[in-house]
């Protein structure tokens, strides 16, 4: 009886352990009880003898935990590209105190490109006098550069077109030889960002003439009709339309709008004004540094006009929007003209 009551139980104390070991309760060795360390298969992926409401609920989390892979990078927010600025001065070539405070305004704003509407060197365009009248306040934007007044720009940065002070010797010959200018130098164009400059030679001396049929009137129309660019100026030293003392050159009076241009730049007439026409602005910009004039008779077209002191315009373009500014040498602006797409 004794050795029954033994055996009996011996078998219910082995049945007892069975029963514990099915569920997943240990005797002898309980759990830790550490936090899982992340990036462990064994702290996201538990034993498969777990019960299944203990196994981990979220595949992403233990692929992720896993992934050696780097985070995609974040992209910075693209800077604005910043509008171009373009300076234009005319009849300015007169070294002294007024062409000084120009220049010091003009290099003030620091444009990407200075332009100019003629009459570069007074009073003959001599080979003497051009370095004095240009390359003493210009020489920095000028490439190559031949003068004397310190170190000239990497490229060029400065585009002239010829007025008549300036064909007075030699057939313009120390314009063309202190310029490196695209083309034939006399009339050219230039892309610079959004704008097309497209200069034109307005002399009467000019080789190719200045009639709308002429040689050069049929290249400006073909160069005009091909341009892609959202602007297209046209600059030149006559102007077409003007209240000053010159008055208007019937000669430049071309198609300009018909054929593509969006303004009309020009000087000669020692002034500033603004005018419309055929639904585009024209512009006289002369107040450079030569003596002002006086205007004599107002054209009907006029909307602006200036002559109380020296200064200069400055452009500024995007592809949407060229506004055309013009500031006396105190920094005063005079008027403001924008056109938008």
């Amino acid at each position: 009886m004794r050795r029954l009551i033994t055996r009996t139980l011996t078998l219910i104390l082995a049945w007892g352990l069975l029963a514990a070991c099915s569920t997943g309760q240990a005797v002898t060795n309980p759990p830790p009880t550490e936090s899982p360390t992340i990036g462990s298969v064994s702290a996201l992926i538990q034993p498969a003898t777990l019960p299944p409401t203990a196994r981990p609920t979220s595949t992403l989390l233990a692929v992720a935990a896993h992934s050696t892979a780097a985070p995609p990078p974040i992209s910075p927010t693209p800077s604005p590209i910043p509008a171009l600025r373009l300076a234009v001065l005319g009849d300015y070539g007169l070294a002294g105190q007024p062409e000084a405070d120009v220049a010091s305004l003009i290099l003030g704003w620091q444009p990407d490109y200075i332009l100019t509407t003629g009459d570069n060197n007074y009073p003959d365009g001599e080979q003497e006098t051009i370095d004095e009248n240009i390359g003493q306040y210009y020489h920095s934007y000028i490439a190559p550069y031949v003068g004397s007044y310190g170190q000239g720009g990497e490229v060029n940065r400065f585009f002239p077109t010829l007025g008549n002070h300036d064909w007075n010797t030699n057939q313009a010959q120390p314009y063309l030889d202190y310029f490196a200018l695209p083309g034939n130098e006399r009339y050219y164009d230039i892309l610079l960002g959004p704008v097309h400059i497209f200069a034109v030679d307005s002399d009467s001396r000019e080789p190719d003439g200045v009639s709308r049929i002429s040689l050069q009137a049929v290249w400006l129309q073909d160069a005009l009709s091909a341009s892609t660019a959202p602007w297209k100026l046209v600059i030149m030293h006559h102007p077409p339309f003007s209240s000053g003392y010159h008055g208007p050159v019937d000669w430049m009076r071309w198609p300009f709008a018909e054929w593509g241009a969006d303004a009309v730049l020009a000087g000669h007439d020692h002034t500033y004004e603004r005018l419309l026409i055929d639904s585009i602005p024209y512009f006289v910009n002369g107040l450079g540094g030569g003596p002002i004039y006086a205007f004599v008779f107002i054209d009907e077209a006029s909307q602006a006009r200036y002559n109380d002191d020296h200064g200069a315009m400055l452009i500024t373009a995007d592809t949407q929007q060229i506004t055309f500014q013009f500031m006396n040498r105190r920094g005063e602006l005079i008027d403001s003209y924008s056109i938008s797409k």
